[in-house]
């Protein structure tokens, strides 16, 4: 299947996911309420969450630098790819986050789901597992082993885990988010191949 193809799947998904009826709603809330405990104070799925922010940031500086100390070009356009992926992943992220402005579960239902922390933007999609699942396809798809894809996976369905176990995304919102990081990292894969070959 081409880029493009790839693309619509993930985007026609994202739509079902959105258009979910009452009983997917009630589904998506009986999944969360088995995820989210009532103090959700692990250190270890907030620090997984909150990796979001500074694994990719990290990952594109070490291709940056490697790829000037040792002249290599490819590492030097792994690292621009890495951050056109995250890129196009919040910007659309953020666009639907505006568009759907669904209420966050720790709001919509704050006797049965459980934050410990304010969140300000809208649910859907999950911004963080957007960035996470990005990273991890712009991995895989830049290296093609499966000694990086496997561990860049397991880190972003880390990450989408932990914003349910933290109360502040449906199960719906970070599937979404997962789509939507792999369209962004595909698109990106795709733009790269045509700006740095």
């Amino acid at each position: 299947m081409k880029s493009s193809g790839r693309l619509a799947v993930v985007f026609a998904l994202i739509a079902m996911t959105a258009t979910s009826d009452a009983n997917a709603q009630n589904l998506d809330v009986s999944i969360l309420k088995s995820i989210n405990p009532r103090y959700p104070n692990s250190q270890v799925w907030i620090q997984t969450s909150n990796s979001a922010y500074f694994v990719p940031v990290g990952i594109a500086a070490t291709q940056m630098a490697y790829g000037i100390i040792a002249h290599d070009k490819q590492s030097r356009d792994n690292s621009l790819q890495t951050l056109i992926s995250v890129g196009i992943g919040v910007v659309a992220s953020q666009a639907m986050k505006n568009a759907f402005n669904r209420t966050r579960p720790q709001y919509q239902y704050s006797s049965k789901i459980f934050s410990l922390s304010q969140a300000n933007t809208k649910s859907f999609p999950s911004g963080h597992t957007t960035i996470a699942f990005a990273t991890a396809t712009t991995l895989a798809l830049e290296y093609k082993k499966w000694y990086i894809a496997v561990p860049a996976y397991a880190w972003a369905t880390g990450v989408a885990y932990s914003r349910m176990y933290e109360g502040k995304h449906y199960p719906s919102d970070v599937l979404a988010g997962a789509a939507l990081g792999v369209g962004s990292a595909w698109l990106s894969h795709w733009l790269s191949k045509k700006l740095f070959r």
